[in-house]
């Protein structure tokens, strides 16, 4: 029986992808250890697979100067001493890591064991700790074509999608939602960590949007607004695990951040979308990135979020889903790949190449 650790955090997207592996892994009788953060999501996310979880102190990666980093100086090498006694007492085939600061601890004490490791990069630009993570890891799985990085394979695998995303249904996700008038549904995504310029502005259309549609906002944990409860036409949802799927089938119309996997998801099952990617001066610059490659092929409206303002992103809202089938048209043409195949296939490459 093989053994699999996988690891990744910091954010949801960072532990999504892995799902549908570690579910597909162990229905064939793996072994599946998960190692992340003491503080994040990841626990959460992982716990109704019913895998083992460990946890190691984690510091964060930063390309700016912050007081943080000094501490986090420590930080990473406690996590390093912490993932060498995790692994030698798991003993794991291989390592995978779908990345963020947490995982990098974790791939550099798969090395010092010679340990394979299969890492999985999302965004078409890697972060700063995959790009260190990459010096240690045997092979590279992508979401995009154009994403270049110096590492001994690199593999296009795209991004596997959650089973239960693909199996929503929009009838279901109109019963949890439990509107009380059929209107035509738009779904605002802020990521698993919430967006507080979206959130904000998504509130301040809802007089206007909420006369013709029935708005949903996954607005992140501690985001919700206390004084909108009891609107008629309005849900809050701080984060969505059970029912994701079925809440999104039922969408008109979504308005998401530009996280790889969100619009890898959106494309897949053809929805209408309205991107609005993180700002650079609050990122990296890769949701900017994420956006341009799904706008350029013609899947996605894009709004630039330091250009936002109510009137736009109500008019746009309104004109997405009036084209709407247009949009679908558009979004039938995506091809996705056989992502969860590619990267099983790459797994056990990995270990048969031990040497």
């Amino acid at each position: 029986m093989s053994k699999v650790v996988c690891t990744g955090g910091g954010s949801a997207g960072h532990v999504v992808p892995a799902l549908p592996v570690m579910e597909y892994l162990i229905a064939r009788s793996w072994q599946v250890v998960y190692i992340g953060s003491r503080s994040g999501l990841e626990e959460r996310l992982v716990e109704p697979l019913g895998v083992a979880f460990h946890s190691i102190t984690t510091g964060k990666l930063r390309r700016y100067w912050s007081i943080d980093n000094l501490f986090d100086c420590f930080r990473v090498p406690v996590g390093v001493v912490q993932a060498i006694r995790i692994l030698r007492k798991e003993d794991p085939d291989v390592v995978f890591s779908k990345g963020g600061y947490v995982a990098f601890p974790i791939v550099v004490a798969a090395w010092l064991f010679r340990i394979p490791v299969v890492a999985h990069e999302s965004d078409v630009s890697p972060g700063l700790a995959n790009r260190l993570c990459f010096w240690f890891v045997n092979s590279l799985c992508v979401n995009f074509d154009s994403t270049q990085a110096s590492v001994r394979r690199l593999v296009v695998t795209g991004t596997p999608i959650r089973k239960t995303l693909l199996e929503g249904n929009a009838e279901r996700g109109r019963e949890l939602l439990d509107f009380r008038e059929k209107l035509p549904i738009i779904l605002v995504v802020g990521g698993s960590l919430g967006a507080v310029r979206l959130n904000r502005l998504i509130r301040a259309t809802l007089d206007q949007l909420t006369v013709e549609f029935n708005v949903v906002h996954v607005c992140g944990p501690g985001n919700a607004d206390a004084t909108r409860v009891n609107d008629i036409h309005y849900r809050q949802l701080e984060y969505v695990d059970d029912g994701w799927g079925d809440v999104l089938a039922c969408a008109d119309v979504v308005v998401s951040r530009a996280g790889a996997n969100s619009v890898v998801e959106l494309l897949s099952l053809s929805k209408p979308n309205i991107l609005v990617p993180l700002p650079a001066t609050a990122s990296r610059g890769d949701q900017i990135e994420n956006a341009e490659v799904a706008r350029s092929a013609g899947y996605s409206a894009v709004l630039q979020e330091d250009e936002l303002n109510v009137e736009m992103l109500t008019r746009t809202i309104r004109e997405v889903f009036s084209d709407r089938s247009f949009w679908r048209k558009r979004l039938s043409k995506f091809r996705s790949k056989d992502s969860l195949a590619l990267i099983i296939s790459e797994i056990e490459r990995a270990i048969a190449n031990v040497d």
